[in-house]
């Protein structure tokens, strides 16, 4: 846990960010800054998250003595901004020696806005992706990585308007 403190203060420094840097006239200094994900397998982990749900890859940091690797991954529109405060960033954790991980959806789950959540499921669809909790009120879909992280899919603004097949289709495993 230290070294892994000892690798964000570096990766913050890299950007020369501080929170008083950001908020100077708060009371409270808070931010969101990422969530960490544990990876079994990178390669499925980053397959899942940057080539079917198109997040991209801000940065990485490999540790050869701790034995392991951070990818910190954004939404395409928030790209710049999380290279420039780290932040909101999807942190991918992969330990280089073989683990074992599950319940993922202990910690709860990383959500998204999209333009369009029936294109977006269509999309996921066409590459492979299950809906487990299908966009049926226009508003809500839920998926899950390779390692079992529940991720939900928000609508942006009000909910489209309801439609086959989404209307229709069932809730598959947990989300």
């Amino acid at each position: 846990m230290v070294e892994g403190r000892a690798v964000y203060r570096s990766l913050r420094q890299q950007v020369g960010l501080g929170l008083k840097s950001c908020y100077r006239h708060r009371e409270h200094l808070m931010r969101y800054l990422h969530t960490m994900i544990r990876a079994a397998n990178l390669d499925d982990t980053l397959d899942f998250f940057v080539d079917k749900l198109g997040l991209v890859e801000a940065y990485r940091y490999d540790n050869d003595a701790g034995r392991f690797t951070l990818v910190f991954l954004s939404a395409p529109d928030d790209l710049e901004g999380a290279k420039s405060r780290q932040a909101p960033l999807v942190e991918i954790t992969h330990n280089w020696d073989s683990q074992t991980y599950d319940g993922g959806r202990n910690f709860g789950h990383l959500a998204y806005q999209v333009d369009d959540i029936y294109a977006t499921c269509q999309q996921l669809l066409d590459k492979g992706v299950t809906l487990n909790r299908p966009p049926r009120d226009g508003r809500m879909a839920f998926i899950r990585s390779p390692d079992g992280i529940s991720i939900e899919l928000l609508q942006s603004g009000d909910a489209l308007p309801l439609q086959e097949p989404w209307q229709s289709m069932e809730n598959i495993g947990e989300w």
